[in-house]
């Protein structure tokens, strides 16, 4: 049986209001130039710290201020739009797998779960000082 967990917290579920679609564009090419190679599951300890919405198909998931992960999603419209997010692990406890979790938007209306088809490591240091440097 899933086990849904860890609700956002108003405050930084607000970060993940929806955008300019071409912010977002590019924001998602960042992100995925700093991903790494696809991994089958990330170590989930029932909260992260933020989460940024990349399009109908993709998120940012911050699980501490130094690791993030690139979570490519089945389609997920509702996502741009969600107030916040829950995860799925239907597997090992404090794990969240590729092609066996969900995310699931909330505030949106229905409560598609949106299937995670794929996790890579993001190089945050990367990240950061690209949207450093961009900000200028």
């Amino acid at each position: 049986m899933r086990t849904l967990v860890a609700l956002v917290a108003a405050a930084v579920a607000l970060a993940g209001c929806a955008s300019d679609p071409a912010k977002t564009a590019r924001q998602l090419e960042l992100y995925r130039s700093n991903a790494g190679a696809p991994v089958n599951n990330f170590v989930y300890t029932s909260s992260f710290t933020q989460w940024t919405p990349l399009g109908p198909d993709a998120l940012a998931l911050w699980t501490s201020p130094g690791r993030a992960y690139l979570l490519d999603l089945s389609h997920c419209p509702d996502l741009e739009w969600a107030h916040g997010i829950q995860l799925t692990h239907s597997g090992i406890i404090n794990e969240v797998s590729a092609r066996l979790d969900d995310v699931i938007p909330l505030g949106a209306g229905r409560t598609m779960p949106c299937r995670i088809q794929a996790i890579r490591p993001l190089d945050t240091k990367a990240i950061r000082e690209a949207e450093r440097v961009a900000s200028k």
